[in-house]
C-alpha cells in the first residue's frame, strides 16, 4: 500500500492540508498519546477517515516515549530481617528485567551515601 500525501495550499499565511482521498479539508487535532505528557499534532479527514501525525511533534513524542522506557524507577521498602540485618524484596519488574533467579549472586558497590549500584556478572 502506497501513502498518499496530502494536497497543501496557502490562505492568507496559514497552510491548509486537503485529504489525499476525498479532497476534503483535513481538520487540526491535537492527540493525546498513552504514557506521553505532550500531544501530538494529526491531520484527520472527517469524511473518509484519513488521518496522519504531523512529524515534528510526532518525534518529540517518539523520543518523550523512550526516555522513559530505559528508566525503572520502584519505591522500595527496608525491610529488619533479625538482629543488625536489613533486607530488601525486588519487585517482579526489576527481577524479569534483569532475569534474576534465586540463588543467584549479585556485586553491591556504595560509590557514595546517596546510591548503591548492584552488578550482575554472568
Amino acid at each position: 500500500m502506497k501513502l498518499q500525501k496530502p494536497n497543501i495550499f496557502s490562505i492568507e499565511n496559514s497552510t491548509i492540508l486537503k485529504c489525499p482521498k476525498c479532497k476534503t479539508i483535513l481538520k487540526e487535532i491535537k492527540v493525546k498519546i498513552q504514557d506521553a505528557n505532550s500531544k501530538v499534532k494529526s491531520y484527520q479527514c472527517g469524511k473518509c477517515g484519513y488521518f496522519e501525525f504531523e512529524d515534528k511533534s510526532a518525534k518529540k513524542i517518539i523520543t518523550e516515549l523512550r526516555e522513559k522506557e530505559t528508566i525503572l524507577k520502584i519505591k522500595q521498602k527496608i525491610i529488619k530481617l533479625s538482629h543488625n540485618r536489613l533486607g530488601m524484596y525486588l519487585n517482579k519488574d526489576i527481577t524479569r528485567s534483569l532475569d534474576l533467579k534465586g540463588g543467584e549472586e549479585i556485586y553491591i558497590s556504595v560509590p557514595d551515601k546517596k546510591q548503591i549500584i548492584i552488578s550482575i556478572n554472568r
